[in-house]
């Protein structure tokens, strides 16, 4: 397609993400699809340098740091149809006006979901094997625990609580069938057919809470899905279990996750917490029984490429005439992340 031809296009992000999202072999590729000029990347929709490129673009290509696309971004971009996001949810990025004026809207939100699902797996089979305490102890003894220590410790037949069957769940559900556990699920969107058909049993939360040794939450941040693991909730998990939150802070009722972790009844995998980052004087920063990563489970480093890539599929879609491959609904947006 010669280049006058080409859809015109803009970013709008945080500059400081573009060379990692799109590395030059994807960037040709991208250029090969749209006009557009690498050197400007949107962070105010507002800034009169911008207003040229916004007015005659077609395709706006976002990714984090993106400012809310509304109406009056939309007024200065008339000739708007798409909006491609190079990261995950556009919950908090696309107004109603999007919807409204029948724009398409496209997130590399599945691609995200693999580097969480990854870091889950990795964090399941290490929780199983108390890999997190026994490094704690090992630290700090310098000695092996007898044989008879290890009784708890193994993935044999261990029990694995998976909450949400979202993008990141059925892919946690996925990676974890080639291992010998029990794998149970919560989701109220999810029937008996579908979740045996994603390898797991079907159960209710508090029972889930009651049987699994390890819970991987993946529900998205709603408010029905605010705090649903609170006090009581935690309570539930057996004694010596192990809490992996990749998803979302809000879900878990912080005060009583302190409570529970500084008591050591349970351990937990920390992604994710309420606030984030954590206060420095947050006792779980020296937990033993907390293993606190900072919001690392998602694309990082060479993983943004993926989601480049995604928007780069995408525009060769749009360009050959093919619908979307990972559009977004506007009503999947209240169930989703």
């Amino acid at each position: 397609m010669p280049p006058h031809s080409l859809p015109r296009a803009v970013f709008a992000m945080n500059p400081v993400h573009l060379p990692a999202l799109f590395p030059s072999p994807l960037m040709d590729r991208l250029r090969q699809c749209v006009t557009i000029d690498p050197g400007l990347v949107v962070q105010d929709f507002g800034d009169p340098s911008a207003a040229p490129a916004l007015a005659r673009a077609e395709v706006l290509i976002t990714g984090w740091g993106c400012p809310h696309v509304d109406a009056e971004v939309l007024d200065a971009a008339p000739r708007l149809r798409t909006v491609l996001h190079a990261a995950g949810s556009v919950r908090g990025l696309v107004g109603d006006a999007v919807w409204e004026r029948g724009l398409t809207v496209s997130s590399a939100v599945l691609a995200n979901a693999l580097p969480v699902a990854e870091y889950t797996l990795a964090t399941i089979l290490l929780a199983g094997k108390d890999a997190f305490g026994l490094r704690e102890r090992f630290r700090a003894e310098r000695v092996y625990p007898a044989p008879d220590e290890y009784t708890a410790v193994g993935n044999l037949g261990r029990r694995v609580g998976i909450i949400g069957a979202s993008r990141v769940g059925r892919r946690v559900l996925e990676l974890l069938r080639p291992f010998d556990l029990t794998v149970g699920l919560y989701d109220p969107y999810v029937d008996p057919a579908e979740a045996a058909a994603l390898g797991a049993v079907p159960l209710p939360l508090d029972e889930l809470l009651r049987t699994s040794d390890i819970v991987s939450v993946h529900a998205p941040d709603t408010p029905e899905t605010h705090r649903m693991l609170s006090r009581d909730r935690l309570a539930l998990i057996p004694d010596g279990g192990v809490l992996i939150n990749t998803s979302r802070g809000a879900l878990v009722d912080p005060e009583a996750l302190t409570a529970e972790l500084v008591g050591g009844r349970i351990s937990a995998v920390l992604d994710v917490t309420e606030p984030e980052p954590l206060p420095a004087d947050s006792p779980l920063h020296h937990l033993p029984n907390v293993f606190l990563t900072p919001h690392i489970a998602g694309s990082l480093g060479n993983e943004l490429a993926r989601l480049g890539g995604t928007v780069v599929e995408e525009l060769e879609r749009l360009t050959t005439g093919l619908p979307l491959s990972y559009g977004v609904r506007r009503g999947e947006l209240t169930i989703s992340a």
